[in-house]
């Protein structure tokens, strides 16, 4: 019997192909090593380890890539707030990921994180500055130009064609009211970490790290990107728009979100307060297998 997955790009059930015979290439979004995880943050690697095992079973050969984010806006400020470097602040977290990730029996998949690629981040940004994809603004920041792809929104199911030409958002994470030029390339506040590179100082958008990591380990094109339905937008909008507005290909054929863990009816969030760790619940006597189970139904 086939797979057959919701893609979120089409909107609809469909039956699971690969570009390459039964090979799958699939990219997962994994955690930003900010602070632990939450179980809302694990039903999502929990979805994603039982989609692996299953392509696995049934014959596919599988190279599954995870990124980990260890530079993003929460990190820059936390890590500047504890006087200590980025990699210091993020190495705790990442460990505790692998650790709870562990214990609820998820497989690790190949890992890739966000500063060991900055140098091809920031080509890739050049390529796009270079197809007049990009620009660079007078403090030394780069932003993508989404004008200059006509089918952004495929993904959300947004009209987009309002917006207004040039106006920028900055942050990492917004709404879809808020949708504007996305900045690729963040230069230096007074204290910040930065990176410098080829297009000068400064450090890597959310977005771009996805679309670089990504095409670096799998290819121009490949087979399914996973990840919450948090990330739908802007995350895996900005991906496809730079993505395929680079290479002139599509990027990633199934979209495979999965949906939130709900508290009495809203997401779990730390932003609601409403979450429980992995943690926290071991504390309280439940087993690994059994919060797995329940992230599974």
């Amino acid at each position: 019997m086939p797979l057959r997955l919701y893609n979120t790009l089409s909107g609809k059930l469909e039956e699971f192909q690969t570009l390459n015979a039964k090979e799958v290439r699939m990219y997962a979004c994994g955690p930003t090593v900010y602070d632990y995880g939450h179980i809302g943050n694990f039903r999502t690697f929990v979805a994603i380890d039982i989609l692996r095992r299953f392509l696995r079973q049934s014959g596919f050969e599988l190279r599954h890539v995870m990124n980990i984010t260890d530079v993003d806006d929460k990190i820059i400020r936390n890590s500047a707030r504890d006087g200590i470097s980025v990699n210091q602040y993020t190495a705790r977290f990442e460990q505790a990921f692998l650790e709870d990730a562990s214990a609820l029996n998820i497989e690790i998949p190949v890992l890739v994180r966000a500063t060991e690629h900055i140098p091809e981040m920031a080509d890739f940004i050049a390529g796009l500055e270079k197809r007049a994809l990009a620009y660079r603004t007078d403090d030394g920041s780069y932003y993508f130009r989404i004008a200059k792809f006509p089918e952004y929104g495929k993904l959300s199911k947004k009209d987009f064609s309002g917006m207004q030409d040039g106006a920028r958002v900055d942050v990492d994470e917004y709404e879809k009211d808020s949708a504007r030029d996305f900045a690729l390339w963040k230069s230096p506040k007074p204290g910040e970490a930065s990176w410098q590179t080829a297009i000068g100082a400064g450090r890597p958008g959310w977005h771009i790290e996805c679309s670089v990591m990504s095409m670096a380990e799998l290819g121009e094109s490949f087979d399914l990107h996973a990840g919450g339905e948090d990330l739908i937008f802007p995350h895996h909008e900005n991906e496809i728009a730079q993505s395929e507005s680079f290479t002139g290909k599509p990027f990633a054929r199934f979209w495979f979100h999965v949906r939130f863990l709900l508290v009495e009816g809203q997401k779990m969030s730390k932003s609601l307060g409403n979450f429980f760790t992995l943690r926290d619940l071991v504390l309280k006597g439940y087993k690994p297998s059994s919060i797995r189970l329940l992230l599974a139904s």
